[in-house]
């Protein structure tokens, strides 16, 4: 088992050094990974989080996922950078885990007439927590990876696996969506939303 460390919180990742680390890695220093945790675990966590709606699935998730990159290190190619590589596993490890949650649901629907759907979790029910709140997992995702982690459409079309131009197409009706929410809300006006864009 994986122990998590206390990362870096919003920093700035040296690609040069996770590189290092994984050549490392790769030729038998095992304990040179606990860089990479190190660098990225906070993000992961928070992507992660932003997907599943829950604390103690996205701590969950976090330790699978790099659990997950340890034992298939060797299928990385340095074609695309390692950080987008790691995005695109976490990625599809919360697809999985939002479809085994669903499947579940079912299979409680099927005993009880009236499932009752259980809250996300946040500590502070913030604005960011309730616009993700309206958001699907998708949405949420794409917001993650464009706004917060400034990936480019190529890249995130890399992560997800879907076309650059639909990314933008989605982006964009997501942008018109949030506005729309926040202008619903009282919030600022279009100009605001506009220019803070």
């Amino acid at each position: 088992m994986i122990l998590l460390e206390q990362g870096n919180p919003g920093g700035q990742v040296n690609p040069n050094m996770i590189e290092e680390a994984i050549h490392k890695v790769r030729a038998g220093e095992k304990h040179a990974f606990t860089s990479v945790i190190t660098a990225y675990e906070r993000q992961i966590y928070t992507y992660c989080y932003y997907i599943l709606r829950s604390r103690e699935e996205a701590e969950d998730a976090v330790q699978d996922i790099f659990v997950k990159v340890y034992q298939e290190l060797g299928r990385y190619e340095k074609r695309i950078s390692f950080s987008a590589w790691l995005y695109k596993v976490a990625y599809h490890h919360c697809l999985d885990q939002l479809r085994r949650h669903k499947r579940r649901s079912r299979l409680m629907s099927l005993y009880k007439l009236q499932l009752v759907r259980e809250t996300p979790e946040s500590p502070v029910n913030s604005p960011v927590d309730r616009m993700f709140g309206d958001l699907t997992s998708e949405e949420r995702s794409l917001l993650i990876l464009r706004v917060i982690e400034q990936y480019s459409f190529e890249e995130i079309a890399q992560i997800t696996g879907s076309s650059s131009a639909a990314l933008r197409k989605k982006y964009e009706r997501l942008r018109r969506k949030l506005i729309q929410q926040k202008a619903n809300e009282g919030g600022c006006t279009r100009g605001e939303v506009a220019e803070s864009n």
